[in-house]
Protein backbone atom coordinates (compact mmCIF):
# COMPACT_ATOMS: atom_id res chain seq x y z
CA UNK A 1 0.00 0.00 0.00
CA UNK A 2 1.29 3.42 -0.88
CA UNK A 3 1.65 5.77 2.08
CA UNK A 4 1.07 9.41 1.17
CA UNK A 5 4.02 11.63 1.98
CA UNK A 6 3.39 14.34 4.54
CA UNK A 7 3.47 17.74 2.92
CA UNK A 8 5.56 20.46 4.53
CA UNK A 9 4.12 23.91 5.00
CA UNK A 10 7.05 26.24 4.16
CA UNK A 11 5.69 29.09 6.28
CA UNK A 12 5.17 26.86 9.31
CA UNK A 13 8.61 25.35 8.82
CA UNK A 14 10.18 28.81 8.71
CA UNK A 15 8.26 29.92 11.82
CA UNK A 16 9.42 26.91 13.84
CA UNK A 17 12.99 27.32 12.68
CA UNK A 18 12.92 31.00 13.61
CA UNK A 19 11.48 30.17 17.04
CA UNK A 20 14.25 27.66 17.68
CA UNK A 21 16.93 30.15 16.66
CA UNK A 22 15.40 32.90 18.79
CA UNK A 23 15.36 30.62 21.82
CA UNK A 24 18.91 29.47 21.10
CA UNK A 25 20.14 33.05 20.80
CA UNK A 26 18.80 33.83 24.25
CA UNK A 27 20.37 30.73 25.76
CA UNK A 28 23.73 31.20 24.02
CA UNK A 29 23.81 34.83 25.13
CA UNK A 30 23.32 33.73 28.73
CA UNK A 31 25.56 30.67 28.91
CA UNK A 32 27.56 30.38 25.70
CA UNK A 33 27.59 27.34 23.44
CA UNK A 34 29.16 24.95 25.94
CA UNK A 35 26.97 26.10 28.81
CA UNK A 36 23.75 25.67 26.84
CA UNK A 37 22.03 22.31 26.46
CA UNK A 38 19.58 21.28 23.77
CA UNK A 39 17.08 20.77 26.60
CA UNK A 40 17.49 24.45 27.52
CA UNK A 41 16.71 25.46 23.95
CA UNK A 42 13.72 23.12 23.71
CA UNK A 43 12.30 24.42 26.96
CA UNK A 44 12.60 28.05 25.93
CA UNK A 45 11.23 27.35 22.43
CA UNK A 46 8.36 25.26 23.80
CA UNK A 47 9.16 22.24 21.63
CA UNK A 48 10.20 18.63 22.08
CA UNK A 49 13.66 17.28 21.36
CA UNK A 50 12.36 15.41 18.32
CA UNK A 51 11.27 18.67 16.72
CA UNK A 52 14.58 20.32 17.52
CA UNK A 53 16.66 17.54 15.99
CA UNK A 54 14.42 17.51 12.91
CA UNK A 55 15.65 21.03 12.21
CA UNK A 56 19.18 20.88 13.62
CA UNK A 57 21.10 17.62 14.22
CA UNK A 58 23.47 19.16 16.76
CA UNK A 59 23.82 22.15 19.06
CA UNK A 60 26.77 23.29 16.96
CA UNK A 61 24.52 23.30 13.88
CA UNK A 62 22.13 25.63 15.70
CA UNK A 63 24.96 27.98 16.60
CA UNK A 64 26.24 28.01 13.03
CA UNK A 65 22.75 28.61 11.63
CA UNK A 66 22.19 31.50 14.01
CA UNK A 67 25.21 33.36 12.65
CA UNK A 68 24.96 32.08 9.07
CA UNK A 69 21.52 33.66 8.73
CA UNK A 70 23.00 36.98 9.83
CA UNK A 71 25.91 36.63 7.41
CA UNK A 72 23.46 35.97 4.58
CA UNK A 73 21.69 39.24 5.42
CA UNK A 74 25.07 41.00 5.41
CA UNK A 75 25.74 39.68 1.91
CA UNK A 76 22.36 40.95 0.69
CA UNK A 77 23.03 44.41 2.12
CA UNK A 78 26.47 44.51 0.47
CA UNK A 79 24.97 43.53 -2.88
CA UNK A 80 22.30 46.23 -2.69
CA UNK A 81 24.83 48.83 -1.58
CA UNK A 82 27.14 48.12 -4.51
CA UNK A 83 24.19 48.48 -6.87
CA UNK A 84 23.29 51.95 -5.52
CA UNK A 85 23.65 54.83 -7.98
CA UNK A 86 25.25 57.01 -5.31
CA UNK A 87 28.20 55.37 -3.49
CA UNK A 88 27.48 57.52 -0.44
CA UNK A 89 24.00 55.98 -0.25
CA UNK A 90 25.51 52.52 -0.56
CA UNK A 91 28.05 53.27 2.15
CA UNK A 92 25.29 54.58 4.40
CA UNK A 93 23.31 51.35 3.89
CA UNK A 94 26.25 49.17 4.92
CA UNK A 95 27.31 51.21 7.94
CA UNK A 96 23.78 51.57 9.29
CA UNK A 97 23.29 47.82 8.88
CA UNK A 98 26.55 47.13 10.71
CA UNK A 99 25.30 49.05 13.74
CA UNK A 100 21.65 47.98 13.60
CA UNK A 101 21.89 45.52 16.52
CA UNK A 102 23.87 47.74 18.87
CA UNK A 103 20.98 48.17 21.32
CA UNK A 104 20.09 44.46 21.36
CA UNK A 105 20.63 43.20 24.96
CA UNK A 106 21.73 39.80 23.64
CA UNK A 107 24.67 41.26 21.74
CA UNK A 108 27.34 41.14 24.50
CA UNK A 109 26.67 37.50 25.31
CA UNK A 110 26.50 36.42 21.69
CA UNK A 111 29.69 38.33 20.87
CA UNK A 112 31.50 36.55 23.71
CA UNK A 113 30.18 33.18 22.55
CA UNK A 114 31.18 33.89 18.95
CA UNK A 115 34.72 34.97 19.87
CA UNK A 116 35.19 31.79 21.89
CA UNK A 117 33.84 29.64 19.09
CA UNK A 118 36.13 31.28 16.53
CA UNK A 119 39.13 30.05 18.51
CA UNK A 120 38.00 26.42 18.58
CA UNK A 121 35.87 25.92 15.48
CA UNK A 122 37.70 26.31 12.18
CA UNK A 123 34.55 26.18 10.04
CA UNK A 124 32.90 28.91 12.09
CA UNK A 125 36.07 31.01 12.00
CA UNK A 126 36.12 30.74 8.20
CA UNK A 127 32.48 31.86 8.00
CA UNK A 128 33.18 34.95 10.09
CA UNK A 129 36.43 35.75 8.24
CA UNK A 130 34.71 35.52 4.85
CA UNK A 131 31.99 37.86 6.05
CA UNK A 132 34.52 40.40 7.32
CA UNK A 133 36.38 40.27 4.01
CA UNK A 134 33.15 40.79 2.04
CA UNK A 135 32.19 43.80 4.13
CA UNK A 136 35.72 45.25 3.91
CA UNK A 137 35.75 44.82 0.13
CA UNK A 138 32.32 46.40 -0.19
CA UNK A 139 33.27 49.39 1.95
CA UNK A 140 36.53 49.84 0.05
CA UNK A 141 34.85 49.75 -3.35
CA UNK A 142 32.16 52.23 -2.31
CA UNK A 143 34.75 54.58 -0.83
CA UNK A 144 36.88 54.32 -3.96
CA UNK A 145 33.92 55.54 -6.00
CA UNK A 146 33.69 58.68 -3.86
CA UNK A 147 35.94 61.75 -4.09
CA UNK A 148 39.29 60.36 -2.81
CA UNK A 149 40.59 63.84 -2.00
CA UNK A 150 37.97 64.22 0.75
CA UNK A 151 38.71 60.94 2.53
CA UNK A 152 40.82 61.01 5.70
CA UNK A 153 42.91 58.10 4.38
CA UNK A 154 43.05 55.82 1.36
CA UNK A 155 39.77 53.93 0.72
CA UNK A 156 41.06 50.62 2.09
CA UNK A 157 42.28 52.29 5.29
CA UNK A 158 39.00 54.13 5.83
CA UNK A 159 37.18 50.82 5.33
CA UNK A 160 39.48 49.20 7.88
CA UNK A 161 38.82 51.92 10.45
CA UNK A 162 35.06 51.70 9.95
CA UNK A 163 35.14 47.98 10.71
CA UNK A 164 37.47 48.41 13.68
CA UNK A 165 35.37 51.13 15.26
CA UNK A 166 32.17 49.14 14.68
CA UNK A 167 33.69 46.01 16.25
CA UNK A 168 35.07 47.95 19.21
CA UNK A 169 31.69 49.57 19.80
CA UNK A 170 29.97 46.20 19.97
CA UNK A 171 32.64 44.83 22.30
CA UNK A 172 31.98 47.73 24.66
CA UNK A 173 28.24 47.04 24.78
CA UNK A 174 28.46 45.21 28.13
CA UNK A 175 30.34 48.02 29.87
CA UNK A 176 28.60 49.87 32.68
CA UNK A 177 26.89 53.01 31.47
CA UNK A 178 26.94 51.97 27.83
CA UNK A 179 24.42 53.99 25.85
CA UNK A 180 23.69 52.63 22.39
CA UNK A 181 22.13 55.85 21.10
CA UNK A 182 25.11 57.94 22.18
CA UNK A 183 27.60 55.44 20.75
CA UNK A 184 25.74 55.35 17.45
CA UNK A 185 25.73 59.15 17.26
CA UNK A 186 29.49 59.24 17.86
CA UNK A 187 30.05 56.48 15.30
CA UNK A 188 28.19 58.56 12.74
CA UNK A 189 30.31 61.60 13.58
CA UNK A 190 33.46 59.52 13.03
CA UNK A 191 32.09 58.39 9.67
CA UNK A 192 31.53 61.99 8.67
CA UNK A 193 35.14 62.80 9.55
CA UNK A 194 36.58 59.69 7.87
CA UNK A 195 34.72 60.51 4.65
CA UNK A 196 35.56 64.21 4.76
CA UNK A 197 31.91 65.13 5.03
CA UNK A 198 31.03 63.06 1.97
CA UNK A 199 28.84 60.87 4.17
CA UNK A 200 26.40 62.43 6.58
CA UNK A 201 23.96 60.35 8.57
CA UNK A 202 20.92 61.29 10.54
Amino acid sequence: MLVPMRTVNPEEHARKRARILEAAAQEFALAGLEGTSTADICRRAGIGSGTLFHYFPTKRDIFHALFSDDLARNAEVCERALAADDPADGLRQVTEHLMADLADPLVPGLMAAALLQINQDEEFAELVAADELRIRATLTELLARMDPSRLAFAPDRVASWIQRVADATYLAADEEGFNAAEQLAEFRQLLTWLTGGSLTTG
